[in-house]
């Protein structure tokens, strides 16, 4: 027995006037609801029997009052004020707003005799009336089908009515579920407008009765469908086949060709034999191609197709048409660190290799040497039919700059060029062809040393130089600067060789020798060379201008010197006077013997 029946404890089977009167006393006071107070006047008031009371009674107490919190059933008995009047039996009507029976986007269904299911939220109001809720009574029975669905891993159906962050909400029938912005397709939708309202299937990812929360996907019904249709489809396909597709979807890496409820992937390197930098050459979204099944992985539903499998290879004559050593006009299609790839023909390219590309610019990187797009001569170094790959070469269609420079240029002629490039082994010259020759520090200067020669030049100087050498296989040219004049010393000393006598000029008296000069070069006789008599050997006897006879102890190229020795030349002439006067055996002094010469020779 509910507790609205609790002020009726006062009755009991042997009910009789007294208490009557007392009950009329109580009235004012019990808390139960005011239809059952009514009805206990209404039958105090009327002339009912002991017998007939007390049945009507019982009859009471048998009922089965329903409890604040619990769905009830309901008739409409009238509709007004946009409200609907439901009559929930016990005596006990109550108001619901029409909008609670209509689905979100959808005018209300209801008329006065439909039967309906409310929520009683409370038995009565302040005005006597049952507070009821419509959309709370469908909420608990979704909750209860939603339950049972996805304990079964059963779909429901639901539509689509609002967005939220991060996804839209469902109306499923009564319960509002969540459903994230990644489950709504199996790709991404730019625009939800056309499944706003729609009913349709949904899959129960996760439900929480006690937090209200629900999250489902449209996606998963979408991929169980999509999969029961690839497998269908893919049953019919084999490798090899021909068949038509739309062309679905376009990225960077391919296509997605639709087969009839089915995508397949067109590689972007399968679309043409020649480099295809984006699909979107060769490819529009809707357009209908014709592909070839390239494979079919079974386990996951991949389709790989092909376009230029429909198509002759190129690569089959190749070989007959590119020959080795032979040139022919590309284009650039593609720049990289390392070389460049040229495009003889639709679906044949070759590399030029950095090294390939110039004789002189070594160290350069290919996109300033070439651009894409530019028409190029080349010619073809190797070819490799089972790798596919063409080996190109650039400057070997072009003379070699340094054969042409040797053939131009011989040893001895002079050229002019701008200093490009000092450094501590001599000075590189920029010359004709775009190449460099290097004057070494030794072929600086005759006089100054290297290291003090190379002192004078500067960078982007204009000088000139004389050809000594030039190696093409090792690509060098070697030039001279100190040799445009000629050279000086071997004019100087041309006929002068190794025990020669020779007559110079004093220049410079100094406490180790003295310094002379022969034919505009300068040579030094040391102290100890100036005399056989040690006492002679002092400088302070020579004075400058003075002119000595030395002997050529030594004639050295590189230090461009000649090594002299009066004290050589006196030892020597001693030596011939004995050879042809006596000797001092004879008895003969050496004062006679170098008379007799000096005698002879006056005569």
């Amino acid at each position: 027995m509910g507790s609205v029946f609790r002020p009726l404890f006062v009755f009991h089977a042997e009910f009789n006037a007294k208490d009557q009167l007392k009950l009329k006393d109580r009235r004012r006071q019990p808390p139960g609801p005011k239809h059952v107070i009514k009805e206990t006047e209404t039958l105090m008031a009327q002339d009912t029997s002991m017998e007939e009371f007390e049945a009507l009674l019982n009859e009471s107490f048998e009922m089965d009052t329903p409890e604040e919190g619990s769905v009830v059933k309901g008739k409409v008995i009238a509709i007004e004020a946009g409200q609907a009047i439901i009559d929930v039996g016990y005596k006990m009507e109550g108001r619901v707003d029409l909008k609670e029976f209509a689905n979100p986007g959808e005018a209300p269904e209801i008329a006065v005799g439909d039967e309906v299911e409310v929520f009683l939220r409370q038995v009565e109001n302040s005005r006597g009336e049952a507070v009821v809720s419509r959309e709370m009574a469908r909420r608990e029975e979704a909750w209860d089908r939603l339950e049972k669905a996805y304990a079964d891993e059963q779909r429901v159906e639901g539509a689509i009515f609002g967005r939220v962050k991060g996804g839209f909400t469902v109306d499923l029938g009564g319960a509002v579920a969540f459903l994230p912005g990644s489950q709504v397709d199996v790709r991404p939708v730019r625009d939800a407008g056309p499944l706003m309202g729609l009913k349709q299937p949904f899959q129960v990812l996760k439900m929480d009765r006690r937090r209200g929360n629900i999250v489902v996907s449209r996606r998963a019904i979408l991929e169980e469908s999509r999969a029961e249709q690839r497998a269908e489809i893919i049953a019919k396909l084999k490798e090899g086949d021909t068949v038509d597709g739309v062309v679905k979807n376009i990225t960077e890496y391919g296509a997605f060709v639709d087969l009839g409820g089915v995508d397949g992937l067109l590689h972007v390197t399968d679309m043409a034999w020649r480099r295809v930098n984006h699909p979107s050459e060769i490819l529009a979204i809707g357009e209908t191609v014709k592909v070839q099944v390239i494979k079919i992985n079974k386990e996951t539903h991949r389709i790989s197709l092909g376009m230029k499998q429909l198509q002759e290879d190129p690569w089959n004559l190749v070989a007959a048409k590119y020959a080795l050593n032979t040139t022919h006009t590309g284009r650039v299609t593609n720049i990289t660190d390392y070389g460049a790839f040229v495009e003889l023909e639709p679906g044949v390219e070759g590399l030029v290799h950095v090294s390939e590309m110039s004789w002189t610019k070594k160290n350069v990187h290919p996109g300033k040497i070439v651009s894409t797009s530019q028409e190029v001569e080349v010619m073809v170094l190797d070819i490799d039919g089972a790798k596919r790959r063409v080996s190109l070469g650039l400057k070997q269609t072009m003379r070699n700059p340094w054969e042409v420079f040797a053939e131009t240029h011989p040893e001895g002629k002079e050229v002019e060029g701008e200093v490009k490039n000092i450094t501590e082994f001599g000075l590189f010259i920029g010359l004709e062809g775009d190449i460099d020759g290097m004057v070494h520090l030794s072929d600086l200067s005759w006089d100054e040393r290297g290291e003090e020669a190379i002192q004078n030049y500067r960078k982007g100087d204009m000088v000139q130089a004389v050809v000594s050498e030039v190696d093409v296989e090792k690509e060098r040219i070697s030039l001279s600067i100190k040799a445009l004049g000629g050279d000086k010393f071997a004019e100087a000393v041309g006929g002068v060789k190794r025990g020669s006598i020779i007559t110079v000029n004093v220049t410079a008296i100094e406490d180790g020798g003295i310094e002379v000069e022969y034919e505009g070069m300068k040579s030094f006789i040391r102290r100890s060379d100036l005399s056989r008599d040690r006492a002679e050997q002092r400088p302070d006897r020579f004075s400058v201008g003075d002119k000595v006879d030395a002997r050529v102890t030594n004639v050295d190229s590189k230090t461009r010197r000649l090594g002299l020795s009066i004290k050589a030349r006196e030892i020597a002439e001693e030596k011939e006077a004995v050879a042809q006067y006596g000797s001092s055996d004879s008895g003969a002094s050496l004062g006679d013997i170098l008379g007799a010469a000096l005698k002879g020779d006056d005569e």
